[in-house]
């Protein structure tokens, strides 16, 4: 896991035994657990998952792509029907930790991805993303970035959490890639960590910390906003240049 260091890295504070200790965090207490809310942007909104609602759209969707690809790191599917998609929608709906969210696409008003705030830890203040399945017509979209910046938000800002993380398998490069762009800090990798579909996973961690959170918020508000992309939709500046930025200069 990465550690301060270099020549500008504050020395650690020390107790009455001259021992290394954290820096304080004044008045914490555990935070609210993600709860089943609505969250607006401007080109698409999280909604609580609903079976009923939105298994159907979620379905057609996944199926939408040439092949079954986006699946493979996934712990659950492919699924073979729209009816096996729905009993799995249905089981996800009605858990609270993961907490599933399905991404509406403002433009059309349907469901087009999902993702969720999982491994919740208010005690300390920690929360991951996963179960990310953005749909075909969903990758490469602002609408893709917007939902992972509400989620952002509503757990930095709204829940007030420490500790976001991303989690993926280690040979997961377009998972990897993406944490990167969205403004996420590689940690290192967890040998032997997961099996799953009979196969083993080594796992890369990621995170952005509350610290780091108001550049990589601004960093998302200047590229979403409509005078970053030109009459093609095509982005001005990236989303990795907006972010630098806006983070303070160092001393």
């Amino acid at each position: 896991m990465s550690t301060p260091s270099g020549a500008g890295a504050r020395p650690p504070r020390l107790n009455a035994y001259d021992q290394p200790i954290g820096e304080p965090v004044p008045g914490w207490s555990p935070r609210p657990r993600p709860a089943a809310v609505t969250l607006a942007g401007g080109r698409c909104r999280l909604e609580p998952l609903d079976a009923d609602r939105h298994a159907a759209e979620l379905h057609a969707a996944y199926v939408s792509g040439a092949d079954q690809r986006d699946w493979t790191y996934m712990f659950t599917g492919p699924f073979e029907s729209a009816e096996d998609y729905r009993r799995y929608a249905e089981d996800a709906a009605a858990c609270a930790d993961p907490r599933h969210y399905a991404v509406i696409d403002l433009a059309t008003g349907t469901a087009t991805g999902t993702l969720a705030l999982m491994r919740q830890d208010p005690d300390h203040g920690v929360v991951e993303v996963g179960n990310v399945m953005f749909s075909p017509v969903m990758k490469r979209r602002p609408v893709s970035t917007e939902a992972q910046f509400l989620a952002m938000e509503y757990v930095f800002d709204d829940l007030g959490y420490r500790r976001y993380e991303w989690k993926c398998d280690s040979l997961n490069a377009p998972s990897r890639t993406t944490a990167e762009r969205l403004g996420f800090t590689f940690e290192g990798i967890f040998r032997q960590a997961v099996v799953y579909k009979g196969r083993n996973r080594d796992t890369a961690w990621y995170s952005v910390t509350d610290t780091e959170w108001p550049a990589v918020k601004q960093g998302f508000e200047a590229w979403l906003a409509p005078g970053n992309f030109d009459g093609q939709g095509v982005q001005r500046r990236s989303l990795a240049e907006l972010r630098t930025a806006a983070a303070p200069a160092r001393p």
